[in-house]
């Protein structure tokens, strides 16, 4: 897409192709990267119509930690303006957009846990 300049990794449920069909309506080109200076925690998901599209019961989130965080795998994906206030929406009130720096060096927004959040 020419107008794809928003950078977003992902880490979870957006990287399954049914949850790209149904929140932007296409699949998104990816690459693999890798975030550190997090680590993984989940929270239960209680929304039905979340629980359709993922399969999941649970979320992975985002936590940030200094000593002992973990190298987190996922995949960093270009998408237009629009496609990313998308992802806002599906990520609702438990996570936070954030700009982080990925192991590659690239520039790009994460989701992590919003203050206050209660996990498991």
């Amino acid at each position: 897409m020419g107008d794809a300049t928003e950078a977003l990794f992902a880490y979870g449920t957006l990287q399954y192709p049914d949850v790209q069909r149904e929140q932007f309506g296409r699949l998104l080109g990816g690459s693999a990267d890798v975030l550190s200076g997090f680590r993984l925690g989940r929270i239960p998901i209680s929304d039905p119509e979340v629980l359709r599209k993922s399969g999941e019961t649970h979320y992975p989130v985002l936590v940030p930690e200094g000593e002992g965080s973990q190298r987190i795998a996922g995949t960093l994906y270009w998408m237009t303006r629009q496609e990313l206030e998308a992802a806002d929406i599906y990520e609702a009130e438990d996570y936070e957009r954030q700009r982080v720096t990925l192991e590659s060096g690239r520039s790009a927004w994460v989701y992590v846990a919003a203050p206050g959040l209660e996990m498991e």
